[in-house]
């Protein structure tokens, strides 16, 4: 598998919202609404975000992230991603290749950190995964998510510093 990850154009929006639908749909991962209208999925994935990319092979999209920054003024300095990978394409280490890729786009936009804001404690393979990219698990917030099938589960705040300035590191 050769995999191309290149910026999100308004024409991917076709291929991408079956990937967001059969992801949002389940409720297993993501804090959105599992009845999110194509509408309302377009401005959350394509228009709102800093930039969103597409991960393809053989021009056939399999896998997309967001990257936006994480909150304003004095927090600008954080980045926040949202990453989703079709089902027929899990285990062939896209995520893995859109995490890394999607650091080296913040350090560029001159992003210090990556914040992932509500992890899904249930997610144990993006757990992990996040994880062995360097990671940290700095929160844990109780039974704050609800997955359709095992209840109440808890949401973990995930924190990694992509860049040390150099006032932080005096």
């Amino acid at each position: 598998m050769t995999i191309n990850i290149r910026e999100a154009t308004n024409q991917d929006w076709k291929a991408i919202w079956p990937i967001f639908y059969e992801i949002v749909s389940a409720g297993e991962t993501y804090g959105f609404a599992t009845g999110t209208s194509k509408e309302q999925a377009e401005k959350i994935w394509l228009e709102a975000p800093r930039k969103t990319f597409v991960c393809e092979d053989d021009k056939q999209i399999l896998g997309t992230y967001y990257l936006k920054t994480n909150q304003a003024g004095p927090g600008s300095h954080v980045c926040n991603c949202g990453y989703m990978v079709s089902s027929n394409a899990r285990g062939k280490g896209l995520a893995t290749s859109m995490c890394e890729h999607s650091q080296q786009i913040a350090i560029g936009l001159g992003y210090k950190a990556m914040q992932f804001n509500f992890v899904a404690s249930s997610n144990e393979g993006a757990v992990r995964l996040w994880s062995k990219l360097g990671f940290d698990t700095v929160g844990r917030l109780p039974k704050a998510f609800k997955h359709p099938i095992k209840g109440y589960v808890d949401a973990m705040v995930m924190f990694k510093w992509l860049a040390i300035s150099k006032s932080l590191a005096s």
